[in-house]
């Protein structure tokens, strides 16, 4: 009689266990107080201090990191996809006003390699700290049988939580309100079936330094999303939602379209191309045939996130931000919309 094993079927348990242990500490770093329990446990605890909050709302957000994880397997660098896995997560949730409480991750690959695995881990646990949210449990996922030795694929879950009379969105935003860029940190993690599609077809070496990057291809596509949770959240706490009106995280879609969903019924988003430079990567895209209109819908072209503030809070706005390492600028303002058709946000102008 055949004798068969897990380990022969695609699934090796000890590998498993090993990745865990390489992992721990990292994961361990990102504990919050709130943290009940250490890792191991079926569920991952944490305890809401209730006596901070009057009236808290939990918010969720679940999202990956998409076809950039193949540029990283490309690569062999896997330790900077779990901070855009976060970042994804995260910058959704302070959209809201939301501060991130913790995250769980779920990895599914063809074979656990230990170190790989830690690395990958290494940096979701590198995001959640630059978020402020702790990694309180997460699944890796052995599927021998269904994806190729050296594939993966990355999501999660973070819960935030924000006072209800505190809540952001568009029921804030007035007409005359500003709008705030602030810079991304490259093409985050979003347009990138776009982005290989151009590597291949144009033939681009990512270990080479086309004009105008300064660094290789390879470095910048991989480059991680930025993450604005804890920005954002110290703006808030400074100027307070009488000012701060709304964050919108721009992702699949660009811009505009993502603008455009804090914008209530009745205005208009106007954002200035001249208030920023196109980044040179999104300029060797067009290079190589992606159309302007293309690159405005697939990339964020140079801005992450933007804030709609009250007029009177725009200097300080940027400055703070500014001083905590985010690039930000004033890009447009909120206006009234003289077209019930026309789009809840436009671009008008040329890039500097």
């Amino acid at each position: 009689m055949t004798v068969y094993s897990y380990a022969e079927s695609g699934v090796d348990i000890d590998a498993g266990e090993r990745a865990v242990t390489l992992m721990k500490s990292a994961v361990e770093a990102t504990n919050r107080p709130e943290v009940v329990g250490g890792l191991g446990g079926f569920a991952g605890l944490f305890a809401l201090d209730t006596t901070k909050y009057s009236k808290p709302l939990l918010a969720s957000s679940t999202d990956g990191v998409g076809t950039k994880i193949a540029l990283a397997r490309q690569l062999d660098r896997h330790d900077t996809v779990g901070i855009d896995l976060v970042a994804m997560c995260v910058d959704d949730l302070v959209a809201c006003g939301a501060e991130p409480l913790f995250l769980q991750d779920y990895v599914a690959c063809g074979k656990v390699v230990p170190e790989r695995i830690a690395a990958i881990v290494t940096g979701i646990a590198t995001g959640c700290r630059l978020a402020g949210a702790s990694l309180v449990g997460g699944e890796t996922a052995e599927h021998g049988d269904l994806m190729g030795a050296d594939e993966y694929d990355l999501a999660a879950t973070a819960v935030g939580v924000v006072e209800a009379d505190a809540v952001l969105g568009p029921e804030r935003v007035r007409s005359g309100d500003v709008v705030v860029a602030m810079a991304s940190s490259g093409f985050h993690s979003n347009g990138y079936s776009l982005v290989r599609k151009v590597v291949a077809g144009a033939g681009l070496d990512l270990l080479s330094t086309p004009a105008g990057l300064d660094r290789e291809l390879g470095a910048t596509l991989l480059e991680p999303t930025r993450i604005y949770a804890l920005d954002c959240l110290a703006l808030v706490a400074e100027l307070g939602v009488e000012q701060v009106h709304a964050f919108a995280h721009i992702t699949g879609g660009g811009l505009a379209a993502n603008s455009g969903r804090v914008v209530p019924a009745g205005l208009q988003a106007v954002l200035d191309r001249s208030t920023w430079a196109l980044p040179a990567a999104v300029q060797l895209m067009e290079s190589h045939g992606v159309p302007r209109a293309e690159s405005e819908r697939a990339f964020n072209c140079g801005v992450g996130m933007v804030t709609a503030v009250a007029p009177e809070a725009a200097d300080r706005t940027v400055a703070l931000l500014t001083e905590r390492g985010v690039p930000a600028w004033v890009a447009g303002t909120i206006d009234e919309r003289t077209d019930d058709e026309a789009p809840a946000a436009r671009l008008v102008g040329s890039y500097r």
